[in-house]
This record gives structure tokens, sequence and C-alpha cells, in this order.
């Protein structure tokens, strides 16, 4: 289970750093948004079975190697938060982006201080798809030998040699849709804290 958290989260996490500033570059330069949205949008069609076969040797790697699987995931990652920062970025209102400029703001502090924060319900709502894909894509890759839920659907379809033997296929299905709702929530509870304002808009 823990080897499945670590492999469903870092990769996210990765994918947020690289994405931010080429999300940025992308609302920002509008002549850099239409190929990076298409580059990252033929990526992340790309069969992860098939990334994972590819990396290896792209990289470098040994086609074994537990480093395979995390890069693949932060690529897919990568390519569906660039979209959202994007996004996220371009629905701030642009009279707050004046305000901000006109009272003294510098564009980096504008940019961290003022455009990112409310950017941040966008951001999170694609960080909640990015997870909850990623514990689906992780059980894939036990069947390349990754210690993780995975390996529960191998070991069923191993059993099932004359008749179908479901109580490891079961328990990897309940375990995994168990860790997307925890990972699911607690990204809800991220996006709560990091946006108080919005609460009390509600009240």
């Amino acid at each position: 289970m823990w080897a499945h958290t670590w492999l469903s989260v870092v990769p996210v996490l990765v994918g947020l750093l690289l994405a931010l500033p080429l999300g940025w570059l992308a609302r920002r330069y509008s002549f850099v948004y239409p190929p990076m949205m298409s580059i990252t949008g033929v990526l992340y069609t790309v069969p992860s079975i098939a990334l994972f076969v590819l990396i290896p040797p792209l990289v470098g790697l040994d086609p074994l190697s537990p480093l395979q699987v995390p890069i693949a995931l932060s690529l897919y990652s990568t390519a569906l938060l660039v979209r959202v920062v994007a996004d996220g970025l371009a629905a701030v209102p642009q009279d707050t982006i004046a305000a901000a400029t006109a009272i003294g703001f510098r564009p980096v502090n504008r940019f961290f201080k003022v455009e990112l924060p409310i950017a941040v319900p966008v951001i999170t709502a694609g960080l909640r798809v990015a997870i909850v894909a990623n514990v689906s894509i992780v059980a894939v890759a036990g069947t390349i030998g990754m210690t993780n839920l995975g390996l529960l659907f191998d070991e069923g379809f191993k059993l099932s040699t004359d008749t179908p033997y479901y109580p490891p296929i079961v328990l990897g299905i309940v375990l995994c849709v168990l860790l997307a709702l925890v990972l699911d929530a607690l990204v809800v509870a991220l996006d709560r804290s990091l946006t108080p304002w919005r609460r009390a808009v509600r009240r």
C-alpha cells in the first residue's frame, strides 16, 4: 500500500513543479500555448505500458529499473497539469492583476501572492484528477513486477487457470478505490486550507 501511495503522489508533486513554470509560459506568451498543449496532449495519450517500455532505453535505465514508473507518471502528471495551470492563471481577472501591479507588486511577487492563490481551485481540481489517474496507472505497473497493489491483479490472473479466481482481484480493486478516495479527500482538504476566503464568501 505504501509503495502504491508513494508512486501515486510523488510523480504528481514532480509534475506540479514542472507544470507551474510551463503553464506560466503558456499563459504569458500566447504563441507558446498551442504547441505546448499539442505536445502535452499527445504525451498524455501514449499508453502507460508503452511508456514503461520506452523510457528505459531513452534515459539509459535497466528495463526492470524501479525508476521507470515514477518517471513515466511524472511525465503524465506534467502533461495533464500544464493545461490546468495555464487555464487556472488565465482565469485570474485582469482587473485583479492590474490592481496588484498598481499597488506595487512586481511580476514575481504578483504571481506567487496574487495570481497563483486565485488559481488554486482550478489547480487542485487538476491535482485530484492526476492523483486518481496515477492510482489506476500504478496498478498497471504490477504487470512489470513493480511492488504495488497491481500485484494482486497479477496474482489473481495467474491463479485463474481453469476458472476465474476473483478474491485477489476484488481486493486489489477495493484497495485502489479506497486509496484514491483518501488521496482525493486530502487534496480537497488542501484546497480548503489554501483558499479560506472561499469559505468566507459562502457564509
